[in-house]
């Protein structure tokens, strides 16, 4: 068979192929399709099916995305997890506050939202110490820090100087008037009012209750020795001391802190409750009648 035949024959086998497919088709369109019955369509393919999954990533407090191993490296070094691993001793204040906060704002991160509260801190009272003077609405000012949270971090500064005044409490003796002014020293020392305080003590010299007789703008000769003996007779006292501060810092007893005094101190004579000492509160310092030997 030469070149030319065999050309031919593939010719001729590839038309009757051709014809073949042409007659398959003409005969299975004349076969009438029966109802309900769906012709076979292409098999949809699932949009996700064949794609893989993409992780976004978490975003740190920056914004940026982060992968799955930076996700976990940021989370630990959060404040709650670093509180667990490392314990409260470890973290910075802003971190400590961060976790009484718990949350913070889509746009402000509760570690920024700690920062700023710290921030209301003013001079000379800085850090954790400044919040004490801090009031409602200067927190509220903040972005992320509304009543209730303000108000948990009222009540923290309360009960951290409650804490610190039973600490100095443990074993106070009362006799003692640096041991005295080292317990009302946090008390009084913040306040921007003059407080007056007085404090019941037993015949050990233990502190058996202390009382607020005024509060504000003190005129310390209008305090009657009257209320002052009453309250002390009410909790059985056998000696007082009078305790009172000085907004300005400064302790230097006043002209009526010292007819005051020499008026409490009569009086408790005569009633057998003697006035063991007046101290008087500044800033970080104070003044003890006593020690200046004030008493005649």
């Amino acid at each position: 068979m030469d070149l030319k035949e065999e050309h031919s024959m593939e010719e001729e086998h590839s038309m009757e192929k051709g014809n073949s497919n042409e007659k398959t088709k003409v005969w299975r369109k004349g076969i009438p399709q029966k109802k309900g019955i769906p012709q076979k369509k292409g098999i949809p393919q699932k949009k996700n099916g064949s794609r893989k999954k993409s992780n976004p990533g978490r975003k740190s407090i920056s914004g940026k995305k982060l992968s799955a191993k930076d996700a976990l490296k940021t989370a630990a070094e959060l404040p709650y997890e670093r509180f667990l691993r490392f314990g409260p001793e470890n973290l910075t204040e802003i971190e400590l506050l961060a976790i009484i906060l718990r949350t913070g704002t889509k746009d402000n991160h509760v570690l920024k939202v700690a920062e700023e509260v710290m921030g209301l801190a003013r001079y000379p009272k800085e850090g954790l110490l400044g919040l004490y003077d801090v009031t409602l609405d200067e927190l509220m000012s903040i972005k992320g820090i509304g009543e209730v949270k303000a108000v948990r971090l009222k009540s923290l500064t309360e009960l951290s100087m409650r804490m610190s005044m039973a600490k100095a409490r443990e074993g106070l003796n009362f006799t003692s008037s640096g041991q005295v002014a080292a317990y009302f020293m946090e008390k009084l020392r913040h306040r921007d009012t003059e407080c007056v305080m007085l404090a019941c003590v037993d015949a050990k010299g233990q502190m058996i209750c202390e009382r607020k007789l005024s509060e504000g703008s003190v005129n310390m000769s209008l305090i009657s020795p009257r209320e002052i003996f009453l309250a002390a007779l009410e909790s059985r006292a056998v000696n007082i001391l009078l305790v009172h501060n000085h907004p300005s810092g400064d302790p230097t007893p006043s002209l009526a802190d010292k007819e005051l005094t020499d008026n409490v101190k009569e009086t408790g004579e005569r009633m057998g409750i003697r006035l063991l000492d007046h101290v008087i509160i500044g800033d970080n310092r104070y003044v003890s009648f006593k020690e200046q030997a004030w008493f005649s």
